[in-house]
């Protein structure tokens, strides 16, 4: 438990790795328990599960192998179908199990996530029906950060398929850091005849909040003000939904109290959105509580990890589009690097700063921003690296 963040978003961590741990300790409580997932446990940073579980094997073993068993509870298969089967199999039995894959390929078993979905809504109207363990989806390898795969490995396309769905019955999950990732990890566990997918990055990121911060989160439907990121009476509201994307808009931020220290800016965080809502299917955010945080009338500036558009339309339940000024992925993507990628689809913080700039009256300052974004693109194709580490 992480008491108190003395300095938000100086320590770096993985959440990936914490996801990892998670994992690992399931094994260790559950003798029942299962992991599905393609051949890529390592590159997703979850392999600590090899720490106390085998993967299940049948075939000649090499000495370059992981830890594998017949009986082994840690299915590795590159068939998102056949992983998912088997997952809804375990969870029939009323077992619990997890199963994570590469974001962009998700998408190949979104027809299959449907039906299971229908399956709980009709289990819902059978009195005998015993509730089934959530099926709970781990999403990494993200659209933002695939500096070696390219345009074929970067779609958030299933966050907006699921969101899309009417009903009690999807969570998206978007844990702001580690610290968030373990009450994330704790409501999968306990929630049932619902579909919970969790989306994070699997290199470092920082810091942001402490345990206690991290369940009021959920406690209060999905939002909470950053109080450490955030002045009374905002001029505008950022917000951000992602682990990339609000280290990105807290990055803006302090472009922006750099430039203008005067200026007043308040950030709302949000890590869950169900359908047509900023929440869960066990508490959502009410109008009520919208208004308070993101005020009755001030520009709001967002980030989200997916297609803009996809929260937008939940916000457009709120309040009105006119003050809304979104940024998401717009389907460019390539080999390239980490700020260069954020900056193809102007989700970097210069771009995100620009905004706050413009939101201001302060068009110069956003110019500076437009013209570091562009610097940068040119610094890229000739040395193959960003100017700034992100």
């Amino acid at each position: 438990m992480i008491e108190r963040v003395e300095k938000p978003g100086t320590e770096k961590i993985n959440i990936a790795k914490k996801f990892g741990r998670l994992l690992r300790e399931r094994f260790e409580k559950d003798s029942k328990f299962y992991f599905f997932s393609p051949d890529e446990t390592t590159s997703n940073r979850l392999n600590e599960v090899f720490d106390v579980e085998k993967r299940a094997w049948a075939l000649p073993r090499e000495d370059f192998d992981l830890p594998e068993s017949e009986d082994g509870r840690i299915i590795e298969l590159l068939s998102e179908n056949t992983l998912f089967s088997m997952l809804l199999g375990h969870l029939s039995n009323g077992e619990q199990g997890v199963m994570a894959s590469y974001e962009a390929f998700f998408s190949v078993i979104y027809s299959q996530i449907l039906q299971q979905i229908k399956f709980f809504k009709q289990m819902d109207e059978v009195e005998w029906r015993k509730k089934w363990p959530a099926v709970n989806l781990l999403s990494t390898s993200m659209c933002w950060r695939q500096d070696h795969n390219g345009f074929t490995h970067q779609s958030p396309a299933m966050i907006s398929g699921l969101l899309s769905v009417p009903g009690e019955k999807v969570n998206c999950l978007f844990p702001v850091d580690d610290v968030d990732a373990e009450e994330a990890f704790g409501f999968m566990m306990r929630t049932e005849n619902v579909v919970n997918f969790t989306t994070f990055d699997k290199n470092e990121n920082p810091r942001w909040i402490d345990s206690y911060h991290a369940k009021f989160l959920y406690k209060n439907g999905g939002a909470s003000v950053f109080q450490f990121a955030s002045n009374e009476n905002p001029e505008v509201v950022l917000t951000a939904v992602g682990d990339v994307m609000v280290r990105e808009m807290l990055k803006a931020r302090e472009i922006v109290k750099k430039a203008i220290p005067e200026a007043r800016l308040r950030f709302v965080g949000v890590n869950a959105l169900t359908h047509g809502k900023i929440g869960t299917t066990e508490k959502s955010f009410s109008r009520e509580q919208f208004n308070d945080y993101f005020t009755f009338e001030r520009p709001i500036v967002g980030a989200f990890h997916g297609y803009a558009e996809t929260f937008r339309d939940i916000l457009r339940n709120y309040t009105n589009l006119d003050r809304l000024s979104i940024h998401g992925f717009e389907e460019r993507g390539t080999t390239t690097t980490p700020l260069e990628m954020l900056a193809m689809n102007h989700c970097s913080r210069f771009d995100l700063a620009g905004d706050i700039f413009e939101k201001l009256g302060r068009g110069e300052l956003a110019e500076k921003q437009r013209k570091i974004v562009d610097e940068n693109r040119e610094y890229t194709r000739v040395f193959g690296k960003d100017m700034i580490e992100i």
